[in-house]
This record gives C-alpha cells, structure tokens and sequence, in this order.
C-alpha cells in the first residue's frame, strides 16, 4: 500500500487525497511533524490499548459486556462529537453517516463487544494475545484488493500466527472455546473493518471517531437488549473507575490514534500494536490483577513479538 502524505488534520479514512502543491519548506514540516506524530500515536496505542484490557476486566464486575461497551462509546461519541461541532466542524454527510455506522459496527461492536464478552472467561493478557492474530486477518483482506504485503512483512505476520497457534494450546484459552472463538472473531472483524473503511467516503479526521462510535453505540445497545443484559442498579466505584478510563484514553485518546495511524503508514505498522499489547496487557494483569500466564502462552507471546519485529524491520528496510 502507498504511503499517504500526512496533513496536519487526518484525512478521512479511505478518501482519496490529492497531493497538494506545496514549498519544500512546506514538505519538511510535514515530513518532521510525521516523525513524531506516527511514534507518538503507536506509543499511545501499545501501552493505552494494552491496558485497556485490564481496564475491561475490571469494569466487567459491575457492568455485563455488551453494555458497558454501549455506555463506554455513547459517552465517548457524544462528548467528540459536540467538542468537534463547536468548534465549527461540519456534521458527516448521509454517506459518511452510512459508512461511519459500517465501519463503527464492524471494529466496535464486532471488534470490541466481542473482547469484553469474551473476558468474561479470559483473562486480559490472553485476550490481548488472542487478538494478535488481527495483522493476519489484514494482510489477508487487503491482498482482497491487490495489496498484498512485502514477503518480510508477510513472514512477520506468518510468526506470529504460529504464535497464536501457540496461545491456542496453552491453559489461557484451552479452558474457555467459546470466549477464544470470540477473540478470533473479534480479530477478523476488527480487521476487515480496518481495510474496507480505507476505500470508503469516510467523515473528515476527528469527526470520523466520533461518527463511528455514536453508530457503533446504537449497535450495542441493540445487542445487549437482546442478550437479556440489565445495568447495575449498584456499580462498585472500582468497575466505574474502570469504565471512565476506557471512555477517555481506550476510546478519546487511543482510537484517535489508531484512525490517524491506519491512514499514514502501511497496514502492517498500523495494526502492529496488536503484537506490542500482549505483554503490555500480561504486565499489568500480572502486577494488578495477580492473573497467572503459563510458561505454553508465555512461549506463544515471544513468538509473537517476533513477529512484530520482524514486519517493524521489513516496513524500515521497504522505506
């Protein structure tokens, strides 16, 4: 995949972009302003990410899956959105509308609603390994439409399949089918999302994150009244400690980041941190929460993080 210029806002996901005719001076602000922007964004994302799964798991005591992600991206979604229409920010058009609700559904309902269900049985440095297997699904999806990823990277996102293949036959997942099964769902979902979203009119930078999880918080809601789930009528101030966390840094903070990012480099770098936020997760889940990783799903987390490296490298080497 090309690699897009950066503008100091974040076009929209899957518009195409002129290049503008612009100084060289101009070139090197953006050029510097892409060196710290894209490794700041990737940083939010390995550790804010990485936490949120222990954010989840905690937030889990008090609120049942479905819903908490409904309230987690309603809040979220409403704040972004008025914040960015007060400051003069045009609304979505009815298909930026249309393809925001897709693209919400797909990462946030499919992805994320899935994750919380899934932690349920799963502990959260497992899960977050689990989902490792999401840069997979990309490379896959987006060799759909011809863009196939650099045999380097593509031996990157081979490793750490086996990796997960690994994970699969320690005691983190072995014990709950039904939640690993909606872990690899949640993955394949989120990253179909990712690559359809980058071919599609799509609402301009900010406005994007929020549009998504407005639509994504309908969808959820829908589904947790479906699925029997009732608010607690007494939530525990530790689980709604949790749930503010995940509406600041997991949705404000972390999914900005996650958007710009999926716009400015290759497919590869951008889903990377689902490589980084495994032991990320397993740190905090260990130190915080006394969860246990086995020596079987430890081995498939360092093959993982091969894997990683080696598609870091192969993206530096193709520049």
């Amino acid at each position: 995949m090309s690699h897009q210029e950066v503008s100091p806002t974040p076009p929209p996901v899957g518009a195409a972009m002129p290049r503008p005719a612009v100084s060289c001076t101009g070139d090197s602000v953006e050029t510097s302003r892409e060196r710290w922007l894209v490794p700041l964004a990737l940083g939010t994302l390995y550790v804010v990410w990485g936490s949120t799964y222990l954010g989840i798991r905690f937030a889990l005591e008090s609120y049942p899956p479905f819903a908490l992600a409904a309230i987690r991206f309603a809040i979220a979604g409403l704040v972004l959105f008025l914040a960015l229409r007060l400051r003069g920010v045009p609304a979505p058009s009815r298909r930026q509308w249309r393809n925001a609700a897709i693209t919400g559904t797909l990462l946030l309902l499919g992805g994320n609603g899935l994750v919380c269900f899934a932690e349920q049985t799963v502990n959260s440095g497992i899960a977050a390994v689990a989902v490792a297997s999401m840069p997979l699904f990309a490379a896959v999806f987006a060799g759909f439409y011809g863009e196939w990823p650099h045999w380097r990277e593509g031996l990157g996102l081979v490793i750490g399949f086996v990796g997960v293949v690994v994970l699969n036959l320690g005691a983190g997942l072995s014990g709950s089918r039904l939640g690993a099964l909606a872990l690899l769902l949640a993955a394949a979902l989120w990253a179909f999302g990712s690559v359809w979203s980058r071919r599609q009119d799509m609402p301009k930078g900010p406005m994007n994150t929020a549009a998504q999880m407005l639509s994504a918080s309908l969808a959820l809601a829908l589904t947790a009244w479906l699925s029997g789930e009732h608010l607690p009528a007494h939530p525990s101030a530790h689980a709604t400690a949790a749930l503010i966390y995940l509406i600041i840094f997991g949705s404000l903070i972390a999914f900005s980041a996650y958007l710009y990012v999926l716009k400015s480099v290759r497919p590869a770098l951008a889903t990377s941190y689902a490589y980084v936020n495994p032991p990320v997760a397993v740190l905090f889940g260990v130190l915080l929460a006394g969860e246990h990783v086995g020596p079987v799903d430890l081995a498939g987390m360092g093959i993982i993080l091969i894997g990683v490296v080696t598609v870091i490298f192969a993206r530096q080497k193709a520049r």
